[in-house]
């Protein structure tokens, strides 16, 4: 197959030009346009790698999309994946969390143990993009690190994050804010909100340290790369180094995103920060961080198109060149999780790519290959 008459999008630069697949992988490369019988004339979009998300919330959305309902999972990660291809995203880690549940937690090791299951059985048969997991570990709940063996050793499994949603810490370090988000949520009283935090709490303090170490370990062991999700302070970001975590995933301060760069972990961010101008729950904002030069990699957390948007909005508005911005969402998450064939228009690599076409300043993916073949 031929791609031409393409803004190719490579690591360095913005090229007029052409591109060859064969066999499932970008077998040459030219400036210009093609007169090739068969040529795909792309009309002059652009042309990127497929994007390469590391942390979306969406399926387990798809599987349980209003409380006290339950998709069928088949069905919930056929509509996952599709809406992950159609925003130009051709690899997946889909971040599925353990211990997170509180009083429902039962019920979401459930709904998880069906997803993993899920994904295992139509990865190689049914998926536009290539999904792989992403296992988000409550560091406060007393068995998560017990229960994570039970999925350690899964193929699917690339990526382990270490969170701690206890009150006071990470994005919730605002008790008060806290209490207003989820309290009328909850159905309690505050004498009874005020026994669940301590509750908390002395789980925490008896558990979080206990269990960090301990999938710390296992991570070591099976060679997985490890994120920290949610780091506030630099103290806190130079523990999770020194347990061998390599990435910090949604830092919610300057301090705590200086502090990882410092100490050589990658910084990833949420794309539905950067187009939305800020977070939504008070942290620091994405453009503050990649105007610093901190900023590592972006992901689409709970949005599939804001990746794409927050590349394009970052040539566009803090005038960064596209390669490096299209970077972001490529070739660094790549390098994160040790996927050496895809994220860049090089030869010999993987032909995921995605033809993009701008329409009133926003990007669309027009068709997205996987691997050479079209699945939009």
């Amino acid at each position: 197959m031929i791609l031409t008459n393409a803004r190719l999008v490579t690591r360095t630069e913005v090229v007029h030009g052409t591109i060859e697949l064969a066999d499932g992988r970008i077998s040459g490369i030219s400036s210009g346009a093609s007169s090739a019988p068969g040529a795909v004339d792309l009309g002059n979009d652009f042309l990127l790698p497929g994007l390469i998300d590391l942390h979306t919330d969406a399926l387990l959305t798809h599987h349980a999309p209003r409380p006290g309902v339950t998709w069928p999972v088949a069905a919930a990660l056929a509509a996952h994946d599709g809406q992950m291809a159609t925003a130009g995203i051709t690899t997946v880690f889909d971040a599925l969390p353990l211990g997170a549940g509180g009083e429902e937690e039962d019920d979401q090791r459930d709904r998880l143990r069906c997803a993993v299951a899920e994904l295992h059985e139509q990865q190689h048969r049914h998926l536009r993009a290539e999904h792989f997991l992403h296992l988000r570990l409550e560091v406060s709940h007393p068995d998560t690190a017990q229960v994570f063996l039970e999925f350690a050793g899964r193929p699917l499994l690339r990526l382990i994050s270490l969170m701690d949603h206890t009150p006071g810490q990470g994005q919730f370090h605002d008790v008060e804010r806290w209490r207003a988000r989820f309290g009328r949520f909850a159905g309690k009283t505050p004498q009874q909100m005020d026994e669940t935090l301590r509750r908390r709490w002395e789980t925490r303090d008896r558990c979080a340290q206990p269990n960090r170490e301990a999938i710390s370990a296992v991570a070591r062991e099976l060679q997985l790369p490890l994120a920290s999700h949610d780091d506030r302070t630099a103290d806190e970001v130079r523990d999770r180094a020194a347990l061998g975590v390599s990435v910090s995933e949604f830092p919610v301060t300057l301090e705590a995103a200086e502090a990882a760069r410092e100490c050589g972990l990658r910084v990833l961010m949420g794309g539905p920060n950067l187009v939305l101008g800020g977070s939504h729950s008070g942290n620091v904002a994405v453009a503050d961080v990649a105007a610093r030069g901190w900023l590592d990699g972006l992901s689409s957390d709970y949005v599939p198109v804001s990746m794409l948007h927050a590349a394009f909005l970052l040539a566009e508005k803090q005038g960064m060149p596209l390669p490096e911005a299209v970077a972001l969402v490529t070739s660094a998450p790549a390098a994160m999780v040790n996927l050496a064939d895809r994220g860049a228009i090089e030869c010999g690599l993987r032909a995921d790519l995605v033809r993009v076409r701008v329409t009133r300043d926003i990007p669309r993916a027009i068709s997205v290959w996987r691997a050479g073949n079209r699945v939009v």
